[in-house]
């Protein structure tokens, strides 16, 4: 069973894809987590975590899913990553969350995809994603590949720099920048509370008829790339920037 959680669309796009090439189901982790569902699921098939990259490591909130959710019948556990980069040292996070669950670590894939960051990052234009989209698909296909075979993923070479940011600077970066106080709706907001319902976290909330952001948040960028208005900003840095949705 494919399981996904995605901000943007990226991973959902991995998912699917290497759902269709192996033909086991593919299941949106959105709801599990927005409502806190730790409830037992069962496969007879390897199980495949699509998440994008948070500070070179899988998202928080999809980590504490899984540390808290039984995965019965299959042992077997393979994660695909989608990311801007790179996914520095995930591989090694992983494999410890692994064996503290009891599942068995197939690996790690990195798959690159258009850049949805945009509080910090520039997006790329329509014709640019799509170039970055194109080359990712082989490696999609190959990783489903390796999945439908039970071949475990290739270890890419992790250096210095890769532990260095999975490790300290993923320690650092969340509770510096990880949070909403810089989200705000501009005037061409229509209200149309789309933000609100596309929060994983249910941390945003609509006061007369504006979107409010609460303390939690995981930077999944939904909510201001997905406003059909452009009517959300992060500060000044995304001003004029390309929102990304695949």
């Amino acid at each position: 069973m494919i399981l996904y959680f995605s901000g943007t669309g990226n991973s959902e796009f991995a998912a699917r894809k290497i759902g269709n090439e192996i033909q086991d189901e593919v299941f949106n982790l959105f709801t599990k987590i927005r409502d806190r569902d730790f409830s037992d699921m069962h496969s007879e098939k390897p199980w495949v975590i699509a998440a994008p990259t948070y500070a070179w490591r899988i998202p928080r909130i999809l980590e504490e899913w899984l540390s808290k959710t039984r995965l019965n019948g299959c042992r077997d556990i393979y994660f695909v990553m989608t990311c801007g980069g790179n996914i520095g040292n995930a591989g090694a996070y992983l494999k410890k969350l692994c064996a503290s669950i009891d599942m068995n670590y197939m690996g790690v894939f990195e798959v690159v995809m258009p850049e949805n960051y945009i509080a910090l990052f520039t997006t790329p234009s329509a014709k640019e994603a799509q170039e970055i989209i194109k080359q990712a698909e082989p490696g999609i296909s190959r990783a489903a590949r390796l999945i439908k075979n039970r071949e475990t993923f290739p270890q890419p070479p992790v250096g210095i720099k890769d532990r260095m940011d999975s490790g300290i600077v993923n320690t650092i970066f969340y509770p510096l920048f990880v949070h909403a106080k810089k989200f705000y709706a501009t005037d061409r907001c229509i209200s149309c509370g789309k933000c609100e319902k596309v929060c994983p976290l249910a941390n945003i909330r609509m006061e007369n008829g504006k979107p409010v952001w609460g303390k939690d948040c995981t930077h999944c960028m939904a909510c201001i790339c997905r406003c059909p208005k452009e009517a959300i900003e992060y500060g000044k840095h995304s001003k004029g920037l390309v929102r990304y949705t695949f």
